[in-house]
């Protein structure tokens, strides 16, 4: 297991090496048209060929890795602070507050959160443009993805309000909000980091679901779900290679279930 969780470990840091610098690897940009070779197969120039419109789809695919891979922990990160708040204030004042945050939190949990975030998007313009259809997507993803962590932050901040360590700092006349935020919510720092990590894969799969509806990030800016759509006329089984963004896709969310420690899944 820990051969195999280093070998993730590897992938991962290659990918985000990539994706942090794209242009060091990919010879065109991602949305450059080579118009007297579209539908080119792979060659020395193009190693995953050209798409329809002539676009280096090697190229896009690079670019494309960018946008998945890097926003997508931008959207854990802020789904987990909005946890960390919400959870956090629910364990430690109890009472009303804390029964409006569980339900509000049941009601997002209740909901076929895909579909919820389909239909949010679907009622957005989709005639934006590609930097704001990322933000957009992944600021979606961040604001809808907070009830789950939150109940589990809620419950470790409820079983420390009986620790010494709070009796002692109320003793000494700590407000709530100190308390929350230099006392409680470090110690459950552990529990919102594998939060975290357990978030970036499941952002990742949907906004390539939102992709392959043509939902997610607008075009010419390529990710995952967009190069993904090529596949919808079963064309890759005559151009196999049409499938490097699902393999790519597959090997990605399979090293973050790989890194994250088997015991961290149990808090």
């Amino acid at each position: 297991m820990k051969a195999a969780r280093a070998v993730a470990i590897s992938v991962l840091a290659v990918v985000a090496l990539t994706a942090l610098a794209p242009q060091w690897w990919a010879a065109n940009r991602y949305d450059t048209q080579f118009r007297a070779t579209p539908d080119a197969p792979p060659s020395t120039r193009f190693p995953l060929g050209t798409d329809a419109l002539g676009r280096d789809r090697f190229s896009r695919l690079v670019y494309g890795t960018r946008v998945s891979l890097l926003l997508a922990p931008a959207a854990a990160l802020l789904s987990c602070i909005a946890a960390a708040a919400l959870g956090g204030l629910a364990g430690l004042a109890g009472g009303f507050l804390d029964w409006t945050i569980v339900a509000a939190a049941d009601l997002f949990l209740s909901l076929p959160w895909l579909f919820l975030l389909l239909i949010v998007r679907a009622c957005l313009p989709l005639n934006v443009s590609p930097e704001a259809s990322v933000a957009i997507t992944f600021l979606l993803l961040g604001m809808l993805g907070w009830a789950a962590p939150a109940r589990v932050v809620r419950a470790a901040v409820r079983k420390l309000k009986s620790s010494d360590f709070v009796f002692m700092a109320r003793a000494r006349g700590c407000r709530s909000g100190r308390l929350l935020w230099r006392q409680l919510l470090p110690n459950v720092a552990p529990i919102l980091l594998a939060q975290f990590w357990i978030s970036i894969p499941i952002y990742i799969l949907t906004e390539t679901t939102l992709g392959m509806l043509g939902l997610g990030v607008a075009e010419p800016l390529p990710s995952w779900g967009g190069l993904l759509r090529e596949l919808e006329g079963g064309y890759f089984i005559a151009q196999p290679y049409l499938l490097a963004p699902a393999i790519l896709l597959a090997l990605v969310v399979g090293s973050f279930q790989l890194v994250l420690p088997r015991e961290d899944y149990s808090i």
